[in-house]
């Protein structure tokens, strides 16, 4: 059974920074992770979009509705003590980096999957990360230098784009446009686009399920929110 949504309990949303960070108070209580932490974030700028999450809510409060608050809640509460496996996350998934396979035929999804995708793998072979593609469905066997180097990137972060970095994998299932976000060099909507071209083409073939298509917007809507935490730290 789904767990209802909790009713809103406080009347007023504030900020205030403390020791160098922002912490986030409902009405005069400092606000916690689920696992009672301090919440508190690096700059004033996601501090006020935490609260402006908060403020939002209405009669219920729903976690659907927060995302910055719910990757916040994971990068406080849980990456601190897992991210060596975060970062093996990070090295399994460029195993099976998206770019990297690519459709034999149709020749125009061919085609789009290379005008789209090969700038992005070279870009990411600029970094270090050289992953081979292929039009076959066979696994590739990526090299230990281009795992590792995903690995070190992933090390190189902090907790809070540690877990950032993670979630945008998750959802483009691809390493390179992970990066590209987290570098600046995407939009993290954009990379969205980039990483749906498979069924951006098939929808153009069959059409597209309307129940679905609001899946997949307001997925896209909550990268974007996500994407916004780098402008912000």
């Amino acid at each position: 059974m789904a767990k209802k949504p909790a009713k809103r309990f406080y009347e007023t949303v504030s900020y205030k920074e403390v020791n160098g960070v922002y912490i986030i108070f409902l009405d005069e209580r400092a606000l916690k992770t689920p696992g009672k932490k301090m919440f508190s974030v690096p700059s004033k700028a996601l501090a006020q979009a935490v609260a402006k999450e908060w403020d939002d809510q209405t009669d219920k409060i729903i976690p659907t509705d927060m995302p910055l608050t719910r990757l916040l809640n994971v990068a406080i509460e849980q990456t601190p003590d897992n991210r060596a496996s975060l970062f093996l996350e990070a090295r399994r998934y460029a195993g099976t980096d998206l770019l990297c396979y690519r459709a034999p035929e149709p020749r125009l999804l061919a085609e789009r999957q290379s005008e789209q995708w090969d700038s992005w793998v070279k870009w990411s072979a600029s970094k270090g990360v050289d992953l081979k593609t292929t039009h076959t469905l066979l696994a590739i066997e990526q090299s230990e230098v281009a795992l590792s180097a995903v690995e070190n990137y992933a090390a190189s972060l902090d907790d809070i784009r540690l877990s950032l970095f993670v979630h945008l994998i998750a959802v483009y299932g691809s390493v390179i446009l992970a990066m590209a976000v987290m570098e600046g060099e995407l939009k993290a909507g954009k990379a969205f686009d980039i990483s749906r071209l498979d069924s951006l083409y098939q929808i153009e073939l069959w059409g597209e399920d309307e129940e679905a298509a609001e899946i997949i917007a307001a997925l896209k809507s909550e990268t974007e929110a996500l994407g916004k935490i780098l402008e912000m730290i």
